[in-house]
């Protein structure tokens, strides 16, 4: 049975499910950074999943990217599934911008995460969903 990861739930909210992927927005506003967790039990990592998941895994990070980037118009695109921290199998879709406070390096550790505000955040979930 699938359960998200204590720390992805407590740093995210969540958007919608597609039929692999619970799709989340992380809690930082400084990037439009969308999260796709399979559910799927005990998965770590891409090799572990089914040959029929791995492709939908592949169509959902391509429309969560085609989406993200649709949206807000982002320069660039990143997409990782790293682990080391949650090693619950997670994919990150992050809208980078030459103007975005990390840019050019890695989101992560780079500032301190804003949270969204209420107008802000409402916003973009319905643009999301």
């Amino acid at each position: 049975m699938f359960e998200l990861n204590a720390t992805l739930f407590a740093d995210t909210i969540p958007v919608t499910d597609w039929p692999l992927c619970r799709v989340l927005l992380a809690r930082d506003a400084n990037y439009p950074w969308l999260i796709l967790v399979p559910r799927r039990h005990g998965i770590t990592e891409l090799h572990e999943l089914d040959q029929t998941d791995r492709h939908l895994l592949m169509d959902e990070i391509a429309t969560a990217t085609h989406r993200l980037q649709n949206l807000t118009g982002a320069h660039k695109m990143n997409v990782a599934s790293l682990g080391n921290v949650v090693p619950q199998l997670h994919v990150h879709v992050i809208a980078r911008f030459p103007s975005d406070p990390a840019w050019p390096r890695p989101v992560w550790g780079a500032v301190p995460p804003r949270a969204y505000g209420d107008a802000e955040l409402t916003k973009l979930l319905q643009s999301l969903a």
